[in-house]
Protein backbone atom coordinates (compact mmCIF):
# COMPACT_ATOMS: atom_id res chain seq x y z
CA UNK A 1 0.00 0.00 0.00
CA UNK A 2 3.06 2.18 -0.12
CA UNK A 3 2.00 3.68 -3.43
CA UNK A 4 -1.05 5.32 -1.87
CA UNK A 5 -0.35 9.17 -1.48
CA UNK A 6 0.70 10.39 1.63
CA UNK A 7 -2.57 12.52 2.90
CA UNK A 8 -4.48 9.38 2.54
CA UNK A 9 -3.18 7.73 5.46
CA UNK A 10 -3.63 11.37 7.23
CA UNK A 11 -7.12 10.34 6.28
CA UNK A 12 -6.84 7.31 6.81
CA UNK A 13 -5.37 7.77 10.30
CA UNK A 14 -8.46 10.56 11.70
CA UNK A 15 -10.63 7.74 10.87
CA UNK A 16 -9.23 5.36 12.82
CA UNK A 17 -9.46 7.86 16.04
CA UNK A 18 -12.54 9.06 15.32
CA UNK A 19 -13.71 5.19 14.76
CA UNK A 20 -12.05 4.54 18.30
CA UNK A 21 -13.53 7.13 19.93
CA UNK A 22 -17.31 6.52 19.13
CA UNK A 23 -16.53 2.99 20.55
CA UNK A 24 -15.39 5.02 23.68
CA UNK A 25 -18.69 6.64 23.36
CA UNK A 26 -20.49 3.07 23.89
CA UNK A 27 -18.62 2.09 26.59
CA UNK A 28 -18.82 4.88 28.40
CA UNK A 29 -22.79 4.87 28.30
CA UNK A 30 -23.05 1.58 28.79
CA UNK A 31 -21.15 1.68 32.44
CA UNK A 32 -22.75 4.87 33.21
CA UNK A 33 -26.19 3.27 32.52
CA UNK A 34 -25.43 0.44 34.57
CA UNK A 35 -24.09 2.78 37.34
CA UNK A 36 -27.28 5.74 37.22
CA UNK A 37 -30.27 4.28 35.68
CA UNK A 38 -32.89 2.93 38.15
CA UNK A 39 -30.76 3.45 40.91
CA UNK A 40 -32.93 3.88 43.94
CA UNK A 41 -31.87 7.00 46.22
CA UNK A 42 -31.34 6.18 50.16
CA UNK A 43 -31.51 10.38 51.23
CA UNK A 44 -34.77 10.31 52.60
CA UNK A 45 -36.85 14.11 53.92
CA UNK A 46 -36.53 14.85 57.20
CA UNK A 47 -38.32 17.75 59.36
CA UNK A 48 -35.04 20.14 59.10
CA UNK A 49 -35.34 19.43 55.33
CA UNK A 50 -38.40 19.21 54.25
CA UNK A 51 -39.31 18.23 50.37
CA UNK A 52 -39.60 21.12 48.29
CA UNK A 53 -43.09 22.00 46.30
CA UNK A 54 -43.52 21.20 42.95
CA UNK A 55 -45.22 23.20 40.16
CA UNK A 56 -45.91 20.88 37.03
CA UNK A 57 -46.92 22.46 33.56
CA UNK A 58 -48.61 20.28 31.50
CA UNK A 59 -49.16 21.48 27.97
CA UNK A 60 -51.66 19.68 26.35
CA UNK A 61 -53.24 19.60 22.72
CA UNK A 62 -55.96 17.41 21.45
CA UNK A 63 -56.45 13.65 23.01
CA UNK A 64 -55.22 10.25 22.20
CA UNK A 65 -56.43 6.95 23.53
CA UNK A 66 -53.51 6.88 26.54
CA UNK A 67 -54.00 10.69 27.37
CA UNK A 68 -56.13 10.18 30.33
CA UNK A 69 -54.05 7.18 31.69
CA UNK A 70 -51.12 9.16 31.56
CA UNK A 71 -52.24 12.40 32.85
CA UNK A 72 -53.95 10.46 36.09
CA UNK A 73 -50.58 8.89 36.96
CA UNK A 74 -49.95 12.60 38.14
CA UNK A 75 -52.72 12.81 40.14
CA UNK A 76 -51.36 9.88 42.07
CA UNK A 77 -47.93 10.45 42.71
CA UNK A 78 -46.50 9.27 45.99
CA UNK A 79 -45.05 13.17 46.66
CA UNK A 80 -46.61 15.36 49.75
CA UNK A 81 -46.60 19.27 47.77
CA UNK A 82 -46.91 19.76 44.40
CA UNK A 83 -49.60 21.59 41.90
CA UNK A 84 -50.43 20.62 38.20
CA UNK A 85 -51.32 22.85 35.98
CA UNK A 86 -52.85 22.05 32.89
CA UNK A 87 -52.44 24.54 29.76
CA UNK A 88 -54.83 24.33 26.87
CA UNK A 89 -54.10 27.25 24.27
CA UNK A 90 -57.71 26.80 22.10
CA UNK A 91 -60.93 26.50 23.76
CA UNK A 92 -62.54 23.92 22.05
CA UNK A 93 -59.70 21.34 22.17
CA UNK A 94 -61.03 18.14 23.69
CA UNK A 95 -58.52 18.03 26.09
CA UNK A 96 -60.53 20.17 28.35
CA UNK A 97 -63.26 17.87 29.06
CA UNK A 98 -60.60 15.40 29.80
CA UNK A 99 -59.17 17.50 32.62
CA UNK A 100 -62.08 18.94 33.80
CA UNK A 101 -63.22 14.92 34.62
CA UNK A 102 -59.91 14.78 36.56
CA UNK A 103 -60.20 17.17 38.14
CA UNK A 104 -63.56 16.03 39.23
CA UNK A 105 -62.58 12.44 40.46
CA UNK A 106 -59.33 14.03 42.41
CA UNK A 107 -60.61 16.89 44.14
CA UNK A 108 -57.96 17.17 46.76
CA UNK A 109 -55.27 17.27 44.44
CA UNK A 110 -54.06 21.26 44.08
CA UNK A 111 -54.58 21.30 40.06
CA UNK A 112 -55.71 24.36 37.98
CA UNK A 113 -56.55 24.68 34.21
CA UNK A 114 -55.41 27.76 32.01
CA UNK A 115 -57.14 27.88 28.59
CA UNK A 116 -56.19 30.30 25.77
CA UNK A 117 -52.08 30.55 25.61
CA UNK A 118 -49.82 33.95 25.73
CA UNK A 119 -48.37 35.51 22.94
CA UNK A 120 -44.66 35.38 23.99
CA UNK A 121 -42.53 34.28 21.11
CA UNK A 122 -43.20 31.56 17.90
CA UNK A 123 -42.68 28.63 20.00
CA UNK A 124 -45.87 26.83 20.51
CA UNK A 125 -45.17 25.48 23.89
CA UNK A 126 -44.07 28.00 25.64
CA UNK A 127 -47.17 30.17 24.35
CA UNK A 128 -49.16 27.50 25.79
CA UNK A 129 -47.66 26.93 29.34
CA UNK A 130 -46.77 30.55 29.65
CA UNK A 131 -49.96 31.59 31.69
CA UNK A 132 -49.50 28.29 33.99
CA UNK A 133 -45.76 29.59 34.32
CA UNK A 134 -46.43 33.34 35.20
CA UNK A 135 -49.01 31.18 37.99
CA UNK A 136 -46.45 28.24 39.74
CA UNK A 137 -46.51 29.00 43.48
CA UNK A 138 -43.60 26.37 44.16
CA UNK A 139 -39.93 27.43 44.04
CA UNK A 140 -39.50 24.23 41.78
CA UNK A 141 -41.41 23.79 38.39
CA UNK A 142 -41.32 20.96 36.17
CA UNK A 143 -42.23 20.59 32.26
CA UNK A 144 -44.06 17.39 31.25
CA UNK A 145 -45.29 16.47 28.02
CA UNK A 146 -48.72 15.19 27.73
CA UNK A 147 -47.76 12.29 26.68
CA UNK A 148 -45.23 11.33 29.56
CA UNK A 149 -46.54 8.74 32.21
CA UNK A 150 -45.16 8.87 35.62
CA UNK A 151 -44.06 5.81 38.03
CA UNK A 152 -45.51 6.78 42.15
CA UNK A 153 -41.73 8.03 42.77
CA UNK A 154 -40.49 9.67 39.65
CA UNK A 155 -41.29 12.96 40.44
CA UNK A 156 -39.38 12.78 43.80
CA UNK A 157 -36.64 10.66 42.42
CA UNK A 158 -35.92 14.04 40.14
CA UNK A 159 -36.02 15.93 43.24
CA UNK A 160 -33.31 14.22 44.84
CA UNK A 161 -31.21 14.64 41.93
CA UNK A 162 -31.46 18.14 42.48
CA UNK A 163 -28.94 19.39 44.52
CA UNK A 164 -27.62 22.51 45.98
CA UNK A 165 -25.17 22.77 42.59
CA UNK A 166 -27.94 22.09 40.20
CA UNK A 167 -30.72 23.74 38.40
CA UNK A 168 -31.52 21.52 35.98
CA UNK A 169 -32.88 17.92 36.29
CA UNK A 170 -34.16 16.03 33.28
CA UNK A 171 -35.34 12.49 32.28
CA UNK A 172 -33.43 10.30 29.78
CA UNK A 173 -36.35 9.90 26.97
CA UNK A 174 -37.70 5.91 26.51
CA UNK A 175 -40.80 4.27 25.97
CA UNK A 176 -43.39 2.10 27.64
CA UNK A 177 -44.31 -1.17 26.38
CA UNK A 178 -46.15 -0.99 23.76
CA UNK A 179 -47.49 -3.39 20.92
CA UNK A 180 -46.61 -3.13 17.18
CA UNK A 181 -43.32 -2.59 15.14
CA UNK A 182 -43.64 1.19 14.98
CA UNK A 183 -43.47 1.01 19.14
CA UNK A 184 -40.46 -1.46 18.83
CA UNK A 185 -38.97 0.73 16.28
CA UNK A 186 -38.91 3.82 18.79
CA UNK A 187 -38.29 1.66 22.00
CA UNK A 188 -35.02 1.00 19.98
CA UNK A 189 -34.38 4.52 19.05
CA UNK A 190 -34.87 5.51 22.10
CA UNK A 191 -33.03 2.58 24.15
CA UNK A 192 -29.80 2.56 21.47
CA UNK A 193 -28.77 5.80 19.56
CA UNK A 194 -30.56 8.26 21.89
CA UNK A 195 -29.66 6.70 25.28
CA UNK A 196 -26.28 6.48 24.03
CA UNK A 197 -25.62 9.79 22.96
CA UNK A 198 -27.99 11.26 26.03
CA UNK A 199 -25.80 9.19 29.00
CA UNK A 200 -22.35 9.80 27.55
CA UNK A 201 -23.32 13.44 26.92
CA UNK A 202 -24.09 13.78 31.29
CA UNK A 203 -21.02 12.46 31.90
CA UNK A 204 -18.78 14.48 29.46
CA UNK A 205 -20.74 17.51 30.49
CA UNK A 206 -22.23 18.41 27.03
CA UNK A 207 -25.85 19.81 26.56
CA UNK A 208 -27.88 17.10 25.44
CA UNK A 209 -31.39 18.35 26.99
CA UNK A 210 -34.32 17.53 25.81
CA UNK A 211 -37.39 19.02 27.72
CA UNK A 212 -40.33 16.37 27.42
CA UNK A 213 -39.72 15.92 31.24
CA UNK A 214 -36.95 18.23 33.57
CA UNK A 215 -37.42 20.09 36.91
CA UNK A 216 -36.33 24.07 36.85
CA UNK A 217 -35.61 26.25 39.74
CA UNK A 218 -37.82 28.98 39.24
CA UNK A 219 -35.74 31.63 40.42
CA UNK A 220 -32.76 30.55 37.72
CA UNK A 221 -35.28 30.98 34.96
CA UNK A 222 -36.69 34.21 36.29
CA UNK A 223 -33.18 35.71 36.56
CA UNK A 224 -32.64 34.37 32.44
CA UNK A 225 -35.77 36.38 32.04
CA UNK A 226 -38.79 33.68 32.39
CA UNK A 227 -40.11 31.13 29.77
CA UNK A 228 -40.84 34.14 27.33
CA UNK A 229 -37.16 34.31 26.36
CA UNK A 230 -37.06 31.52 24.93
CA UNK A 231 -40.14 31.80 23.11
CA UNK A 232 -37.98 32.61 19.83
CA UNK A 233 -36.32 29.17 19.64
CA UNK A 234 -38.04 26.03 18.67
CA UNK A 235 -35.53 24.13 20.91
CA UNK A 236 -36.00 26.22 23.69
CA UNK A 237 -35.09 22.93 25.70
CA UNK A 238 -31.77 23.33 24.50
CA UNK A 239 -30.76 26.82 25.11
CA UNK A 240 -32.67 26.60 28.93
CA UNK A 241 -29.82 23.93 29.12
CA UNK A 242 -27.37 26.78 27.54
CA UNK A 243 -28.32 29.39 29.53
CA UNK A 244 -28.39 27.77 33.36
CA UNK A 245 -24.96 26.45 32.94
CA UNK A 246 -23.63 29.54 31.42
CA UNK A 247 -24.91 31.49 34.94
CA UNK A 248 -22.66 28.82 36.68
CA UNK A 249 -24.95 26.06 37.57
CA UNK A 250 -25.03 22.01 36.60
CA UNK A 251 -27.32 20.11 35.18
CA UNK A 252 -27.67 16.04 35.34
CA UNK A 253 -30.26 13.19 34.31
CA UNK A 254 -32.40 11.37 37.47
CA UNK A 255 -32.20 8.04 37.60
CA UNK A 256 -35.07 7.21 36.08
CA UNK A 257 -36.03 7.57 31.91
CA UNK A 258 -38.78 9.81 30.73
CA UNK A 259 -41.67 6.96 29.88
CA UNK A 260 -43.31 8.33 26.66
CA UNK A 261 -46.91 6.51 26.23
CA UNK A 262 -48.43 8.35 23.37
CA UNK A 263 -51.76 6.36 22.47
CA UNK A 264 -50.43 7.19 18.47
CA UNK A 265 -47.82 5.47 17.50
CA UNK A 266 -46.70 4.68 13.74
CA UNK A 267 -43.23 5.01 11.94
CA UNK A 268 -44.58 7.74 9.39
CA UNK A 269 -45.18 10.10 12.38
CA UNK A 270 -42.16 9.17 14.50
CA UNK A 271 -39.90 9.70 11.40
CA UNK A 272 -41.19 13.10 10.44
CA UNK A 273 -40.39 13.95 14.56
CA UNK A 274 -36.90 12.46 13.78
CA UNK A 275 -36.33 14.88 10.96
CA UNK A 276 -37.70 17.65 12.96
CA UNK A 277 -35.16 16.71 15.44
CA UNK A 278 -32.05 16.69 12.97
CA UNK A 279 -33.09 19.83 11.33
CA UNK A 280 -32.87 21.79 14.72
CA UNK A 281 -29.83 20.13 15.59
CA UNK A 282 -28.03 21.40 12.36
CA UNK A 283 -29.25 25.24 12.56
CA UNK A 284 -28.14 25.16 16.63
CA UNK A 285 -24.91 22.90 16.57
CA UNK A 286 -23.85 23.45 12.86
CA UNK A 287 -20.87 20.85 13.28
CA UNK A 288 -24.05 18.41 13.31
CA UNK A 289 -23.87 18.20 9.82
CA UNK A 290 -20.43 16.62 9.81
CA UNK A 291 -20.37 14.54 13.14
CA UNK A 292 -23.91 12.90 12.77
CA UNK A 293 -23.74 10.43 9.93
CA UNK A 294 -20.15 9.77 10.63
CA UNK A 295 -21.31 8.32 13.94
CA UNK A 296 -24.26 6.06 12.02
CA UNK A 297 -22.76 2.67 12.44
CA UNK A 298 -22.92 1.80 8.60
CA UNK A 299 -20.93 4.79 7.09
CA UNK A 300 -18.73 4.69 9.89
CA UNK A 301 -18.26 0.97 9.35
CA UNK A 302 -17.09 1.42 5.88
CA UNK A 303 -14.84 4.16 6.26
CA UNK A 304 -13.43 2.29 9.21
CA UNK A 305 -12.77 -0.68 6.94
CA UNK A 306 -10.67 1.31 4.17
CA UNK A 307 -8.70 2.91 7.04
CA UNK A 308 -8.09 -0.40 8.44
CA UNK A 309 -6.98 -1.54 5.19
CA UNK A 310 -4.68 1.52 4.08
CA UNK A 311 -3.51 1.48 7.46
CA UNK A 312 -2.86 -2.19 8.35
CA UNK A 313 -3.62 -4.17 5.08
CA UNK A 314 -6.83 -6.12 7.31
CA UNK A 315 -9.35 -7.27 5.42
CA UNK A 316 -12.29 -4.66 4.89
CA UNK A 317 -15.11 -6.95 4.51
CA UNK A 318 -13.97 -8.67 7.50
CA UNK A 319 -13.64 -5.45 9.57
CA UNK A 320 -16.58 -4.26 8.45
CA UNK A 321 -18.53 -7.08 9.49
CA UNK A 322 -17.17 -7.71 13.16
CA UNK A 323 -17.97 -4.09 13.18
CA UNK A 324 -21.62 -4.38 12.71
CA UNK A 325 -21.62 -7.70 15.25
CA UNK A 326 -20.15 -5.71 18.14
CA UNK A 327 -22.25 -2.67 17.40
CA UNK A 328 -25.43 -4.59 17.30
CA UNK A 329 -24.23 -6.56 20.78
CA UNK A 330 -23.47 -3.41 22.41
CA UNK A 331 -26.92 -1.69 21.52
CA UNK A 332 -28.62 -4.89 22.92
CA UNK A 333 -26.33 -4.68 26.05
CA UNK A 334 -27.42 -1.06 26.55
CA UNK A 335 -31.60 -1.17 25.50
CA UNK A 336 -31.46 -4.16 28.38
CA UNK A 337 -30.23 -2.02 30.78
CA UNK A 338 -32.35 1.07 29.90
CA UNK A 339 -35.32 -1.40 30.07
CA UNK A 340 -33.98 -2.79 32.94
CA UNK A 341 -36.43 -5.84 32.40
CA UNK A 342 -37.84 -8.43 30.03
CA UNK A 343 -37.91 -6.72 26.36
CA UNK A 344 -41.66 -6.96 25.10
CA UNK A 345 -41.01 -8.12 22.00
CA UNK A 346 -38.85 -11.15 20.50
CA UNK A 347 -34.63 -11.42 19.73
CA UNK A 348 -35.87 -11.01 16.02
CA UNK A 349 -38.23 -8.17 16.38
CA UNK A 350 -34.95 -6.04 17.49
CA UNK A 351 -33.34 -7.50 14.84
CA UNK A 352 -35.16 -5.83 12.12
CA UNK A 353 -35.86 -2.54 13.91
CA UNK A 354 -32.46 -2.11 14.66
CA UNK A 355 -31.38 -2.87 10.90
CA UNK A 356 -34.34 -0.61 10.37
CA UNK A 357 -33.48 2.05 12.40
CA UNK A 358 -29.63 1.87 11.06
CA UNK A 359 -30.84 1.55 7.72
CA UNK A 360 -32.90 4.54 7.47
CA UNK A 361 -31.01 6.92 9.72
CA UNK A 362 -28.74 8.30 7.21
CA UNK A 363 -31.90 9.38 4.79
CA UNK A 364 -34.10 10.62 7.51
CA UNK A 365 -30.64 12.92 8.36
CA UNK A 366 -30.01 14.04 4.54
CA UNK A 367 -33.74 14.22 4.17
CA UNK A 368 -33.39 16.83 6.96
CA UNK A 369 -30.90 18.77 5.33
CA UNK A 370 -32.50 18.89 1.68
CA UNK A 371 -35.65 20.67 3.04
CA UNK A 372 -34.61 22.41 6.53
CA UNK A 373 -38.43 24.20 6.63
CA UNK A 374 -39.98 22.10 9.94
CA UNK A 375 -43.55 21.51 10.20
CA UNK A 376 -44.77 21.30 13.92
CA UNK A 377 -48.35 20.29 13.81
CA UNK A 378 -50.53 22.79 12.14
CA UNK A 379 -47.49 25.43 11.96
CA UNK A 380 -44.18 25.63 10.00
CA UNK A 381 -41.40 27.59 10.52
CA UNK A 382 -37.59 27.92 9.24
CA UNK A 383 -34.51 28.53 11.21
CA UNK A 384 -31.53 31.10 11.39
CA UNK A 385 -28.47 29.88 12.02
CA UNK A 386 -28.19 29.53 16.23
CA UNK A 387 -31.48 28.15 16.36
CA UNK A 388 -34.11 31.80 16.45
CA UNK A 389 -37.16 30.42 14.42
CA UNK A 390 -39.41 32.28 12.81
CA UNK A 391 -43.02 30.91 11.35
CA UNK A 392 -44.24 30.59 7.62
CA UNK A 393 -47.43 31.54 7.48
CA UNK A 394 -49.10 32.76 5.43
CA UNK A 395 -51.94 34.33 7.55
CA UNK A 396 -49.30 36.03 8.88
CA UNK A 397 -48.73 38.04 6.48
CA UNK A 398 -52.33 38.86 5.55
CA UNK A 399 -52.49 40.47 8.93
CA UNK A 400 -49.90 42.69 7.92
CA UNK A 401 -51.57 43.68 5.08
CA UNK A 402 -55.26 44.03 6.59
CA UNK A 403 -55.50 46.46 9.34
CA UNK A 404 -58.65 45.20 10.38
CA UNK A 405 -56.95 41.70 11.29
CA UNK A 406 -56.96 41.15 14.65
CA UNK A 407 -52.77 42.01 15.85
CA UNK A 408 -51.55 39.72 18.47
CA UNK A 409 -51.49 40.60 21.99
CA UNK A 410 -48.55 40.45 24.55
CA UNK A 411 -48.81 38.17 27.61
CA UNK A 412 -51.08 39.45 30.09
CA UNK A 413 -50.12 39.51 33.53
CA UNK A 414 -52.64 36.86 35.45
CA UNK A 415 -53.61 36.09 38.72
CA UNK A 416 -55.01 33.31 40.19
CA UNK A 417 -58.76 33.01 40.75
CA UNK A 418 -60.18 30.43 42.89
CA UNK A 419 -63.61 28.64 41.70
CA UNK A 420 -65.56 27.19 44.18
CA UNK A 421 -67.49 23.99 43.75
CA UNK A 422 -70.10 24.76 41.11
CA UNK A 423 -68.86 27.96 40.13
CA UNK A 424 -69.34 29.03 36.34
CA UNK A 425 -66.63 30.45 34.60
CA UNK A 426 -67.34 32.58 31.10
CA UNK A 427 -66.35 29.36 28.83
CA UNK A 428 -65.91 26.23 31.37
CA UNK A 429 -67.09 24.52 34.39
CA UNK A 430 -64.60 23.21 36.79
CA UNK A 431 -65.67 21.59 39.88
CA UNK A 432 -63.62 20.15 43.12
CA UNK A 433 -61.60 21.62 45.83
CA UNK A 434 -58.59 23.45 45.52
CA UNK A 435 -58.89 23.94 41.62
CA UNK A 436 -58.18 27.12 39.78
CA UNK A 437 -59.48 28.03 36.52
CA UNK A 438 -57.64 30.75 34.09
CA UNK A 439 -59.31 31.52 30.48
CA UNK A 440 -57.33 34.39 29.11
Amino acid sequence: MSHLPLPLYGFAAFFMVFWLGTWMVHVIAICYGRYKLHKKSCKLPTEAQPLPGVSILKPLMGVDPNLQHNLETFFTMDYPLYELLFCVEDKEDPAIQLVERLLAKYPLVDAALFVGGSDVGVNPKINNIHPGYMAAKYDFVMISDSGIKMKDDTLLDMVQNMSEKHALVHQMPFTCDRDGFAATFEKVFFGTVQSRIYLSADVLGINCHTGMSCLLRKAVIDQLGGLRAFGCYLAEDFFIARSVTRLGWKMRISNQPALQNSGLCDIGSFQARLIRWAKLRVAMVPTTILLEPLSECMILGAIAAWSASVLFSWDPLVFYLVHVLCWFLSDWLLLSIVQHGSMPFHKFEFVVGWLFRELTGPYLFLHALWNPAIRWRARTYKLHWGGVAYELNSLASDAANDPLAPQPQPAPTLEPAVVNAGTTGDTLICTGAKQRLLVS
